[in-house]
């Protein structure tokens, strides 16, 4: 796949997932839905958010970061807007169950960077792991 289809690829969805979010919010009464309404909302609004964390993400490194390869500015970019998304979610549905405090919030971060950590380790884990293997 190509960098342009994979743009206008990842656009078109993610245009998708604003428009079926939008759709949600002005269809689902909050006051009367059962889970499966604020499963659709918090889904929709994850997906809508990871792909547009995701392309701006994917901009910013491919403008700054020229000397890295495409293929790896892609997963970067991907994870960590999967990571912001989710850390997003994760607070309004706190702030939905009244549950939300900065305490809360600062071990989700510390969370999250922790993973964050551990999947770069492992990463060069295992290209190191393939060097010495050749």
């Amino acid at each position: 796949m190509s960098l342009r289809s994979y743009l206008i690829i990842m656009i078109l969805t993610t245009l998708m997932c604003w428009v079926a979010f939008g759709v949600v919010v002005w269809t689902v009464n909050p006051e009367v839905t059962n889970w499966v309404g604020f499963l659709l909302f918090y889904l929709s609004l994850f997906l809508a958010i990871v792909g547009t964390a995701a392309i701006i993400g994917f901009v910013i490194r491919f403008i700054g970061l020229r000397r890295e390869m495409v293929l790896n500015s892609v997963k970067t970019a991907f994870r960590q807007s999967f990571f912001f998304a989710f850390f997003i979610v994760a607070i309004l549905f706190l702030l939905e169950r009244d549950l939300f405090s900065w305490f809360n919030a600062g071990l989700l971060i510390v969370g999250l960077s922790v993973a964050e950590f551990f999947l770069l380790s492992y990463k060069k884990r295992e290209a190191k792991n393939e060097v010495k293997n050749c």
